[in-house]
């Protein structure tokens, strides 16, 4: 616009010249080697506008014939530099490609055609990398180094070297160096506070995330979190060298990130240590309002030393009501009423979790339960199966791998704030896990109720035997039933179940009658199936011959049907000496 402006004032000036001159006539006369001229003023000006036009035309023809040699030679030298960055541009595109024989040749041209441009070192460089000539692309990049153009792409390829060749240390000075020159460069300071994080150098390592955000090469919030953590990594490593020091790191810490559970924790815990009760319990309640955690209220549970289990309880009871219905809340006053011994409480705080959302702890506390109340090992045994197939609680994991406790930075890749409170990762193939019953979650039956009675009913029904014996064998079509006071002969060596033969047990509970038949298949009894003699056995040892006919009809499994006051896996009560030899020989 400017431009079309001032082409149009240019143009009006011409104009208002001209007319100017037009308005005021006259005569131009000249006396010159006896010569008289008259012309018009405005022919004047016409013709000296010709003269100086054939002058600058005679000029430039003269100064192209003379500097002809000159203009050649700087199109001959335009030329090879236009063919050079043709060859550069290809062989850039070339090692993108991971073509490295034309990568390599276009290489070749580009130095030759374009000597001493910095950009034919950078090919040159990457085309070594991609040729796996590491020692060649190293040099490459010391050359680069010693150039003021190209020393921050020498020294970042030399970093990337020393990484693939394991040297931290070789890579961290070059870093430094890179940083030191240009504090504005984003991978030379982020290499260097990596670096000062995984070695645990937290005053360097605020010093550089200072620099990083100052030169604004991380956001405000981002540079929040990370100062946060650093001051808890540093109070962990001063909690028992310099508690004071350490309780002010971590409340620092936590006022600037008061979702990060480890500095409530420290900060807590190290005024606890000190003495000074209250302000531990409100830096916990505080935390726990923003993030229940497990290990918020183990240490608000033991803020106080000394305290008794039922004062842990009291005082659990009071921290779970400023976040309430909350999962970890349910979790950690089930363990206190389990500490405390109070197990109605327990029962009663873990049985709607288990319907609702099982888990490995949850299973845990419900077989320490059954454990610490009653003694039951055949409940524990089964809460500990229910646990191994549970879904996992939130752990502490970081880069693939679950820790204990929480840490600054990853074992593994030494990243910052790298550890994380979720689920670890689910097997492809979780094992399948049946539901819950109501009588598994009830007060489970003493020892002196396995005698006899209602108590046998209930038995079965949280664990049915049948469930746990039964095979694909058909049911047999005759039954025999055996009186209770007929003496069966056992064979000692013969009296343990064998895995390898096939056998069939149907247990049948009548809760009408105390008395249960046993019926054991007469045409499908062999003589080493369950320890029983068969009928060919019997007939020898009365005295008589056995019928090869009666042998060839009776194959097959053998059927026994016999009631079980108690789980399979539990022993039950201790039996008088004189009854041993009534019962069967399990387990």
């Amino acid at each position: 616009m400017v431009r079309i402006l001032i082409y149009i004032g240019l143009l009006f000036a011409l104009a208002f010249a001209g007319a100017w001159v037009a308005d005021r006539p006259g005569t131009v006369a000249v006396d010159w080697l006896g010569y008289h001229i008259e012309l018009a003023v405005l022919t004047s000006l016409v013709a000296l506008f010709a003269v100086i036009v054939g002058l600058l035309l005679i000029w430039s023809v003269l100064r192209s014939t003379l500097g002809s040699p000159a203009m050649f030679g700087r199109f001959l030298t335009r030329r090879r530099s236009e063919r050079g960055r043709e060859a550069l541009s290809r062989g850039l595109i070339a090692v993108g490609a991971g073509n490295v024989r034309l990568a390599k040749r276009l290489s070749g041209d580009a130095s030759k055609l374009l000597k001493g441009d910095p950009a034919t070192l950078l090919l040159k460089a990457q085309t070594a990398q991609l040729e796996g000539a590491t020692e060649r692309a190293r040099k490459t990049f010391e050359t680069m180094v010693e150039t003021p153009q190209t020393r921050l792409l020498g020294l970042r390829g030399l970093h990337i070297e020393a990484l693939r060749a394991g040297q931290a240390e070789a890579a961290d000075l070059y870093a430094e160096e890179a940083h030191r020159e240009a504090p504005d460069l984003p991978w030379a300071a982020t290499a260097v506070f990596e670096s000062r994080c995984a070695t645990r150098q937290w005053d360097a390592a605020l010093t550089t995330l200072d620099a990083m955000k100052r030169a604004k090469l991380v956001d405000k919030d981002l540079a929040k979190r990370r100062r946060a953590v650093l001051l808890a990594g540093r109070a962990l490593d001063l909690e028992d060298g310099s508690p004071d020091d350490a309780r002010d790191l971590a409340a620092d810490a936590q006022r600037l990130a008061p979702d990060l559970v480890p500095a409530a924790v420290i900060s807590g815990r190290i005024s606890s240590r000190l003495g000074d009760i209250r302000k531990a319990t409100k830096v916990l309640e505080t935390a726990w309002k923003q993030a229940p955690h497990p290990e918020i209220a183990d240490a608000y549970a033991h803020v106080r030393a000394g305290d008794s289990a039922r004062d842990r309880l009291k005082r659990i009871r009071h921290l779970i009501t400023q976040r309430a219905n909350h999962r970890e809340g349910t979790l950690a006053l089930a363990q206190a009423a389990l500490d405390a011994q109070e197990f109605e409480l327990a029962r009663e705080t873990l049985t709607p979790l288990l319907k609702s959302a099982s888990s490995q702890r949850a299973c845990l506390m419900m077989a320490d339960l059954e454990e610490s109340q009653h003694g039951d090992d055949g409940r524990v045994r089964e809460w500990l199966a229910r646990a191994v197939n549970a879904p996992r609680d939130p752990a502490w994991t970081a880069d693939g791998i679950t820790a204990v406790a929480w840490a600054p930075i990853s074992p593994v890749s030494g990243r910052l704030d790298a550890f994380e409170w979720k689920v670890p990762v689910e097997p492809e193939t979780p094992l399948a896990q049946s539901p819950i019953d109501d009588a598994l979650l009830a007060a489970p039956i003493t020892e002196g109720d396995y005698e006899g009675g209602p108590a046998e009913a209930s038995l079965v029904e949280v664990m049915p035997p049948a469930a746990l014996f039964q095979d694909n064998d058909p049911a047999p079509e005759e039954t025999e039933t055996v009186p209770d006071d007929a003496e069966i002969p056992l064979d000692e060596d013969t009296a343990v179940i064998d895995s390898e033969v096939q056998h069939s047990a149907d247990v049948d509970v009548d809760n009408d009658d105390e008395d249960a038949d046993l019926e054991v298949d007469a045409d499908e009894q062999p003589s080493d199936a369950v320890g029983l003699s068969s009928d060919a056995d019997a007939a020898t040892d009365d005295g008589g011959e056995a019928d090869p006919s009666d042998d060839a009809d009776k194959t097959g499994p053998v059927s026994v049907e016999f009631p079980l006051p108690r789980p399979p896996d539990d022993p039950g009560p201790d039996t008088p000496a004189d009854e041993s030899e009534k019962r069967f020989k399990l387990f």
